[in-house]
């Protein structure tokens, strides 16, 4: 009768599927600097004039991601621009 072999070794497999979470882990960020902020709303609202005027939108394509107001009237938001002007 023919032995059945085990199950071959999977360390291999295992170290090309980290390699590929890392690599679309950074992928999915893009180009872009996101910074997420969970504020007051008149501490959220300084916060995004800050910086629009650090980085300004013409130049870096700054934005107000996403937001939600939560409980208490705090907001949380991701601000989102490019690293540089270039």
């Amino acid at each position: 009768m023919t032995k059945i072999p085990g199950l071959p070794p999977l360390d291999g497999l295992r170290k090309e599927i980290a390699k590929h979470r890392r690599a679309k882990s950074r992928s999915e960020t893009g180009h872009f600097v996101r910074e997420t902020f969970c504020l007051s709303r008149e501490e959220a609202r300084a916060k995004a004039k800050e910086w629009f005027d650090a980085f300004p939108k013409a130049a870096y394509w700054t934005e107000v991601e996403s937001w939600r107001q939560l409980d208490g009237d705090r907001i949380e938001f991701t601000m989102r621009r490019l690293p540089s002007s270039d």
